[in-house]
């Protein structure tokens, strides 16, 4: 909690301010930022962690909360901005800079996502964008009804092999969305 807490308060003023200045770019320049930002975090992922692990004195993850507020500060900027919660980002981050457990990085993850997504949809909201809810309402319910489903399959996998299911996936969207944007 604590270190969601901080990473998800430490996100919440530059995600406002980044999803104020994403209506001023091209949603084909924001969709190929995010590709190729979700890539670099699926290959840090998928890479074997090397180094030492946790160090007392640190938060819970084994970081210090210097670190956590930085990186919660970016990933709110890249949530707000490009406009996605962000999930895709926030658990690389909290497993490989914050070093969180998968497990545990899941979990807060579902923290920080939704802090900063209500700063950057309360942002947007007043901006002349338009939400086509028609979209957005059987989208939330599918992950909400995923992310239950996904807490009972993960108890039964591995650590490292849902990170790597994890990263492989990532990989996976971020490709697809990179052909996407550039077609």
């Amino acid at each position: 909690w604590r270190t969601g807490g901080l990473f998800a308060a430490a996100g919440i003023v530059p995600a406002a301010v980044a999803g104020a200045l994403s209506v001023r770019v091209p949603a084909g320049a924001l969709t190929a930022g995010f590709a190729v930002l979700a890539a670099v975090a699926a290959v840090r992922m998928l890479r074997p962690r090397t180094g030492p692990g946790p160090q007392s004195g640190t938060d819970a993850g084994g970081a210090p909360a210097g670190r956590v507020a930085r990186t919660g500060a970016g990933l709110g900027a890249v949530t707000g901005f490009l406009g996605v919660g962000g999930g895709f980002l926030v658990v690389p981050a909290l497993v490989t800079v914050v070093a969180l457990p998968m497990t545990a990085a899941v979990g807060t993850s579902l923290l920080v996502i939704t802090v900063n997504s209500v700063a950057a949809l309360v942002t947007r909201l007043a901006t002349p964008t338009t939400l086509d809810w028609a979209v957005i309402a059987p989208f939330t319910a599918t992950a909400v009804l995923g992310a239950w489903d996904g807490r009972r399959l993960a108890a039964k996998v591995s650590t490292a092999a849902l990170q790597r299911l994890f990263g492989a996936a990532l990989l996976a969207v971020a490709v697809f969305m990179l052909i996407d944007a550039v077609a």
